[in-house]
């Protein structure tokens, strides 16, 4: 009796020691892997070298600027249709000067990621889900989540119409 008591104030001990030696950074939806092979689609085939006819109607190298051999899947598609290539621009300049009106900050990305490094830090779950390694990111972000079902109807009793959705009284 006394030797079972002995051994699960040791399991328990053990459990206790496991969970103080994970990382800081907590883990929303697990996404680590523990392969380490490449990631096939991350990579994207370039279009084929060509030789131009003059080397002087090569544009002037631009770094960070696109390259010719850069994949153009919407040019591309716009040619294949009979359609002006030339004219199929990456991002539309009225859309972007709408969008920038009240400045861009170049560090955005960092900001965001910091911002949302402490939220997760904040509602990084209750002991026992950081010891069985839960998925709380469901529940971390429950309160900016949409619900959609209630939403629809918000707007179908304004009298706006969504086509997406199914018609009023069909349910899945």
């Amino acid at each position: 009796m006394r030797s079972a008591r002995i051994m699960v104030l040791g399991v328990l001990m053990a459990t206790m020691l496991a969970a103080c030696s994970r990382d800081k950074t907590p883990e929303l939806m697990n996404l680590r892997t523990s392969n380490r092979g490449p990631d096939e689609f991350a990579i994207l085939p370039g279009k084929p070298l060509e030789m131009p006819q003059d080397f002087a109607q090569l544009p002037p190298p631009t770094p960070g600027g696109p390259s010719r051999t850069d994949p153009t899947p919407e040019a591309d598609a716009i040619a294949a249709l009979g359609g002006n290539a030339a004219r199929a621009t990456p991002a539309d300049s009225g859309l972007m000067a709408h969008v920038t009106r009240y400045g861009v900050s170049p560090t955005i990305r960092q900001t965001l990621a910091a911002e949302d490094l402490e939220y997760r830090r904040q509602n990084d779950g209750r002991l026992l889900e950081r010891v069985f390694n839960v998925n709380v990111y469901y529940k971390a972000y429950r309160k900016q989540s949409l619900d959609q079902h209630a939403e629809l109807e918000r707007w179908r009793a304004a009298g706006a119409r969504n086509v997406g959705a199914p018609p009023e009284g069909v349910t899945r």
